[in-house]
């Protein structure tokens, strides 16, 4: 069957799907992060799940290797695992200090805060 032989690519739709499904339906600020980190995972499974090759080796020319797997996708994919930490590190740190000058961090009630300014000191003092 066609579906088995290609479950990465259904897992990678699967997340996906989740992911972007919690970014767009959550109001808590933590919580859409942590859907973009699983929307960010699935892009990687992208990247990686057609650059395996079966039976490829590294990149080490040897008469007794006639396949090579590219590495280029690998390396992409690290560098990107570093930048997705980061931006995570960088949306935590913004959520904390909303939380801290909102008093909350659901997004109605900040988009409400924004539009009251006379709440929005009185959230503030509390």
């Amino acid at each position: 069957m066609s579906f088995f032989r290609h479950y990465d690519y259904w897992v990678m739709l699967f997340l996906a799907m989740t992911g972007l499904f919690i970014v767009i339906d959550r109001g808590n600020l933590i919580k859409k992060l942590v859907g973009l980190a699983i929307l960010q995972t699935s892009v990687y499974l992208l990247y990686l799940t057609p650059a395996k090759i079966v039976g490829g080796t590294a990149p080490i020319v040897d008469a007794a290797f006639t396949v090579y797997s590219n590495p280029l996708p690998q390396v992409l994919i690290l560098t990107a695992i570093v930048v997705g930490v980061a931006t995570l590190a960088l949306g935590l740190a913004l959520v904390v200090r909303i939380g801290e000058e909102y008093g909350t961090i659901e997004e109605d009630e900040i988009l409400q805060l924004d539009a009251d300014p006379d709440e929005e000191y009185s959230a503030a003092q509390k």
